[in-house]
C-alpha cells in the first residue's frame, strides 16, 4: 500500500529523481501517453507539482534545485505528443491483439472499454484532446484511436492540440500557484487528491450514467382477463 502511494504521489517521484527531475518529469510524460503500463504514473497531478517546483522559493522548501520552467514548457509538450503518436502507431499496427490479453493487475479491459466509448460518443478529433485530461484515459485513448483506424494525419494535428493544451495549462497552474502561495509545498499532496477527483469525475458520471441506462425499466403488472 506504501509503494503503491508513493507511486501516486509526484513529491515523491520529484524527491527520487533529485538533480535530473526536470528530465524525469518529461521521461514520464512520454511513458504516460506511450505505454500501456504508464497509465498508473502520475500525469496532471506531476505537471502541477512540476510548476510549482520550478520557482525558486517552492524548491527551496523542499530541498531540491527549482526544476527549469523553460525546459518543462518546450519539452514536455513534445513528450506528450511522441508518447501520444507511439500508442496511435502501435493500435494501428498491431489492432486488437494489443489488448487481447487477460485482466491482470496492471491492465484492465474496461480501461480500453471506456476508452472506446469516449472515442464513439464524441468523435474521433474530441475524445483524442477531452482524453488528454481524463487520467487512465488518456493513455489507452491513443492505441484505441489507432485500432478504430482514425486518420494519422488527423489524430497528429488534435494529438498537438490536446497534448499542448494539457501541458501548458497545468504546469502553467502550478507555477502561478507556487509563486503566489506561501508554504504551497505543504498543501501539496491533499492538492493532488483534488486534482485527481476532480480529473476522474467525467469518468464516474459516465459509469454511473452507464450503469443506470443497463438497469431494466420495472414492467407493469399484468392481471390475468376474468
Amino acid at each position: 500500500m506504501d509503494v503503491l502511494l508513493d507511486l501516486l504521489d509526484p513529491k515523491w517521484w520529484l524527491g527520487m529523481l533529485g538533480a535530473f527531475a526536470t528530465i524525469g518529469v518529461i521521461a514520464i510524460v512520454f511513458a504516460e501517453t506511450g505505454l500501456l503500463v504508464g497509465f498508473f504514473l502520475p500525469g496532471d497531478s506531476l505537471l502541477v507539482t512540476a510548476g510549482i517546483f520550478s520557482t525558486a522559493a517552492a524548491a527551496q522548501g523542499f530541498g531540491i534545485a527549482p526544476l527549469s520552467l523553460p525546459a518543462l514548457l518546450v519539452f514536455a509538450p513534445v513528450a506528450a505528443v511522441a508518447g501520444a503518436q507511439l500508442g496511435h502507431f502501435l493500435g494501428a499496427r498491431f489492432g486488437r491483439r494489443l489488448f487481447d490479453k487477460p485482466d491482470s493487475r496492471l491492465f484492465k479491459k474496461e480501461h480500453v472499454d471506456k476508452a472506446e466509448h469516449y472515442f464513439e460518443k464524441f468523435g474521433p478529433a474530441k475524445a483524442v484532446v477531452a482524453a488528454r485530461f481524463m487520467p487512465i484515459v488518456r493513455t489507452f485513448m491513443n492505441p484505441v484511436a489507432g485500432v478504430l483506424e482514425m486518420d494519422a494525419r488527423k489524430f497528429f494535428a488534435w494529438n498537438v492540440v490536446g497534448g499542448v493544451a494539457w501541458v501548458e495549462a497545468l504546469l502553467l497552474l502550478g507555477y502561478f500557484l507556487g509563486s503566489k502561495v506561501e508554504g504551497i509545498d505543504k498543501y501539496i499532496l491533499p492538492g493532488v487528491f483534488v486534482v485527481v477527483l476532480l480529473s476522474v469525475i467525467p469518468i464516474v458520471r459516465e459509469v454511473l450514467k452507464n450503469r443506470r441506462a443497463a438497469v431494466p425499466a420495472p414492467k407493469g403488472r399484468h392481471h390475468a382477463p376474468r
